[in-house]
């Protein structure tokens, strides 16, 4: 299943690769050539493929969880004070995705949307720390009896365009679809302190699947 959110690059690559096909039978004569061309064209498709596929998930069905919005890795787990949006000391989780990984983000928590924020910034690379404040970047809140959740998607080096269709006032619902940043890049999760990590560094984490964390009992309704 390709993503909606590809399907105008998915389309202008095959006609692309399509045209340099028919091309190179047609015109060029030596067999090494052509087969090196070809081969090239297939495997620059099949990335693009790749990049832009979007699998079937199954969401958790806990109360109380907070789920990755990301496929990819965990670089780094850490406190912090959120002036944004918590605007409380809080912790935060964040996973580097890579240019293999599936690119599609899903929502960690239901709720409502409260905020929402595009920055524009610079392109340093995603697992560099520091990419979270200088990169460009969506931030954005969702808000669930009282419970606020922030995620931001960050773009790296390779990354371009952040593609991200909530806005304030919108349903969330843990594990649904709502964007994907093109080409490699990074989330943050950050989440109230007393949430429970479910993680570790260097794990790899699914979208929609796995869990990053269990909010405090105290915490009710998570899901809706």
């Amino acid at each position: 299943m390709i993503t909606k959110y590809g399907v105008d690059i998915v389309v202008i690559t095959l006609v692309i690769a399509t045209i340099i096909l028919v091309l190179c039978y047609l015109y060029i004569e030596r067999d090494w050539l052509r087969w090196l061309i070809s081969v090239t064209t297939i495997v620059f498709v099949a990335l693009v493929l790749n990049f832009f596929r979007d699998p079937q998930r199954q969401t958790p069905t806990e109360e109380n969880i907070i789920v990755s919005p990301a496929d990819g890795t965990v670089v780094l787990i850490k406190e912090v004070y959120e002036p944004d949006y918590l605007k409380s000391e809080a912790l935060q989780v964040s996973v580097f995705m890579s240019p293999l990984n599936v690119h599609v983000n899903r929502f960690p928590i239901s709720g409502e949307v409260g905020y929402f924020k595009h920055i524009e910034g610079e392109y340093i690379v995603a697992f560099d720390d520091k990419s979270s404040e200088r990169n460009e970047r969506t931030l954005i809140g969702v808000e669930k009896n009282g419970i606020k959740i922030l995620f931001k998607q960050i773009a790296g080096t390779v990354a371009r365009r952040i593609i991200a269709e909530t806005k304030v006032g919108d349903k969330a619902e843990i594990g649904k679809r709502f964007g994907m940043i093109r080409f490699g890049s990074r989330v943050d999760v950050i989440m109230p302190k007393g949430t429970s990590i479910s993680v570790q560094l260097d794990d790899i984490v699914r979208a929609g699947e796995t869990i990053l964390g269990r909010l405090p009992k105290s915490y009710q309704g998570t899901r809706q």
